[in-house]
């Protein structure tokens, strides 16, 4: 399990959310979201504007009753006589098709037998009605055009309470079972009045409906009102167009293509010659050109003759031609991708011109799956590498995928006519990239916040601010470093509670240990714990400290020093307990620690153990035997050979075999370099040496000649214990190996 743990350890602890937040995009993806669906449309829609189609001259032209036609030829409706003409016009010039982008739902008003009606009803000359009776019907003579002629008329379908349901004028084959959900459904349809209905050749669908933003993006090649279904206007041209009998339409059953669902869809529609692709509900996607203007031919120009018959022979020969309405006031205007304002009747042109020129733009059956697993692929793989890369590379990483698949998706389209949709991998990459990035954040703030609240009350600022910055300089658990302690504590610590109440003794405790722990703090000392009055504190972890040993030492003649001025200025402040003159004994050493998070399951402390721990502790301890304020170790000697230190013993402390020589640290450099204390250290080094050669004599000389800088230096107390000693072993000998060391008996 251990093993198991250091190889998952690298693993984020976002990982889980990182999964979910995929995991809800891929849900998105399956169930679809109309606003993510969205976005991918319009990203589509900016590949066509940066992509257009480029015009090919198709055999597809648009007549359009314009401003100009209307100026000369009066207002719209037109008397179907002058619609008439221009149908006839149109097919003399050899038109294959001519659809009529206009539903003539109502009887010409302008009849003759329509004006003889009305003068009748208003009580008009009757002789004038009976005249107007012997004349031609427009709409008659309207259909008589359109007899000879291959025509189209339109028809509109919509939702409005049913009334009339369309008879189709194509057949319909079906390779499959026929689509009843999957076509666009309405429940009314507008036609064109009998007459005109029985006279054309072909009836196409006009209703064009946008997405929810209103663009035209897939133009219906069926619709279906009741039980009939109605081709559009620009597949009924063709049909029409290419004189063919049916239309063949091949549905998922019949292809062997379910779409992965269980209704029926359209998979693609065969007229006469050609094959058309479309999506599931028979639509077509549309990939529009930019304005040409050579596709159009304004009405008047038709009507007026103005064309000599080669020239109409050469635009309108053997040309599908759709008749639509751009006069102001009259606009069937809708938007598409590269155009905000775009005639209706453009839509079925374009429409027909993508079908003869077998220019597609598809889904293919196999873009969700990919589009799946992209989300897939690149969501894990971006999840699993964000641990190891960080936020800044992460989002390098997260970018070049952006790139890929926006790269992909784009030369898709422009090469191959495909249409995949980025959307979702994309926003898969983006969420996992926040979720992951945020929360790691967010865990990293809390650790840090961990950090101080679990520093700040023993560690410097600056350092509690190095490590919540970099977190990695911590290592938590215990590793052994080359250390230095501190164990600080105040005499006679019994004698002052006896004379203070408990809240003064806390009150004193605080105003000696605050002072205290500044000095320490502000040498990068770890402040360890508090043992009642005591302090043990420590340098080099958790952060290297490359002067350790000299913070150390300037540290603990810093804490003498302020002590001497609390002694003066803490008794004379207000509701401050003081007792009296406050000393306080200070043991230093040196040497390998174990330091880490140490304690029990249900409590921690960050702390250090080792012999050099409990060394420095009865170092700190003899200091009340030899009455002296700092005493240190060996190692820490060999350390600060700078500073003034003098040997005083050679000691085996309790619970340890090995002896210790000690020393007491008595000033900085500048003490060192002074000459009273460098003959002082001279003579007591001599005395020492007599004491440890047995030479009682010599070392009793030695400590009378130092006797004045042992009272300057404060070391009455050990020249004392060394003349006990002496006298002592003069009367009892010790043996001939006898190598100095004292024994001590207590802590």
């Amino acid at each position: 399990m251990a093993a198991l743990r250091n190889r998952l350890a690298w693993l984020s602890p976002a990982l889980l959310p990182g999964l979910l937040a995929l995991a809800l995009v891929l849900v998105l993806q399956l169930v679809g979201s109309s606003l993510l669906g969205s976005m991918g449309l319009l990203t589509f829609d900016t590949y066509q504007r940066l992509a257009p189609r480029t015009y090919e001259d198709a055999p597809v032209r648009v007549v359009d009753i314009d401003e100009e036609s209307i100026r000369r030829y009066g207002q719209w409706p037109w008397p179907r006589t002058q619609v008439a003409d221009l149908v006839g016009r149109l097919g003399s010039a050899g038109a294959s098709a001519i659809a009529i982008d206009v539903v003539f739902s109502e009887n010409d008003r302008t009849s003759p037998p329509r004006l003889a009606e009305a003068l009748r009803r208003t009580g008009g000359n009757e002789a004038a009605a009976a005249t107007l009776d012997r004349l031609p019907d427009n709409d008659a003579e309207f259909a008589h055009v359109l007899a000879a002629h291959s025509v189209v008329s339109g028809l509109f379908l919509t939702n409005d309470p049913h009334r009339v349901t369309p008879t189709p004028k194509a057949g319909f084959a079906w390779s499959g079972s026929e689509p009843t959900e999957a076509l666009a459904q309405y429940t009314n349809a507008v036609l064109p009045i009998p007459v005109i209905l029985d006279a054309s050749s072909g009836l196409g669908v006009l209703t064009l409906r946008g997405d929810a933003d209103g663009i035209i993006r897939r133009a219906p090649l069926l619709a279906r009102e009741g039980d009939a279904v109605m081709p559009s206007l620009s597949l009924e041209a063709l049909r029409v167009a290419q004189q063919a009998g049916s239309i063949v339409v091949k549905t998922s059953d019949g292809s062997g293509n379910m779409a992965g669902g269980v209704s029926t869809t359209v998979d693609s529609i065969k007229v006469g010659q050609f094959t058309v692709p479309t999506n599931g509900a028979g639509e077509l996607w549309m990939h529009y050109t930019a304005p040409r203007p050579q596709r159009v031919v304004p009405a008047w120009k038709v009507l007026s003759g103005e064309l000599p018959p080669a020239q109409m022979e050469r635009l309108f020969g053997g040309q599908i031609t759709f008749i639509g309405t751009g006069a102001i006031g009259l606009r069937d205007l809708v938007s598409t991708p590269v155009q905000d304002r775009e005639l209706g009747v453009m839509v079925h042109a374009q429409a027909a011109e993508q079908m003869i020129l077998g220019h597609f733009l598809t889904r293919p059956d196999w873009a969700d799956g990919l589009e799946r697993s992209l989300v897939l692929v690149l969501g894990l793989g971006l999840l699993f590498m964000l641990p190891r890369l960080g936020a800044a590379k992460g989002a390098a990483v997260g970018l070049l995928f952006a790139v890929l698949v926006m790269g992909g998706s784009w030369l898709a389209f422009q090469r191959e006519h495909f249409l995949l949709d980025p959307t979702y991998p994309l926003i898969a990459v983006l969420a996992v990239y926040l979720t992951e990035t945020v929360l790691t954040f967010y865990l990293e703030e809390r650790r840090r916040r961990y950090i101080h609240r679990a520093f700040d009350r023993y560690l410097s600022p600056e350092l509690v601010s190095r490590i919540a910055a970099d977190p990695r300089q911590l290592e938590l658990g215990g590793e052994e470093r080359q250390m230095t302690v501190l164990f600080a504590d105040v005499r006679s610590f019994s004698r002052i509670s006896e004379s203070l109440s408990p809240q003064d003794i806390i009150r004193f405790l605080i105003g000696f240990l605050t002072p205290m722990c500044d000095i320490l703090l502000a040498k990068k000392a770890t402040i360890d714990k508090f043992i009642g009055d005591a302090i043990l504190a420590f340098w080099n972890a958790p952060l290297d400290d490359p002067d350790q040993y000299e913070n150390a030492a300037r540290s603990a003649l810093a804490m003498v020093e302020r002590l001497k001025v609390l002694n003066v200025e803490m008794p004379s402040v207000a509701g401050q307990p003081w007792p009296g003159e406050v000393r306080i004994g200070i043991g230093l050493n040196a040497g390998p620690c174990c330091v880490g998070n140490m304690g029990s399951a249900q409590r921690l402390s960050y702390s250090l153990i080792g012999d050099t721990v409990n060394l420095a502790s009865r170092i700190e301890g003899l200091t009340k035997y030899y009455g002296v304020t700092i005493a240190i170790g060996q190692a820490m000697r060999a350390e600060i050979a700078q500073f003034a230190v003098i040997e005083i013993d050679r000691v085996q402390v309790v619970g340890r075999d090995a002896p210790e020589t000690i020393s007491v640290l008595l000033g900085d450099e500048a003490l060192a370099d002074d000459p009273a204390f460098a003959a002082f250290a001279a003579g007591q080094a001599q005395a020492l040496a007599a004491y440890r050669a047995q030479d009682w004599q010599g070392a009793i000389s030695a400590l009378d000649t130092t006797r004045a800088g042992a009272a300057t230096f404060g070391l009455e107390q050990v020249h004392a214990l060394y003349r006990e000693r002496i006298a002592a072993l003069a009367k009892a000998p010790p043996p001939i190996d006898w190598d100095g060391v004292f024994v001590a008996t207590e802590k």
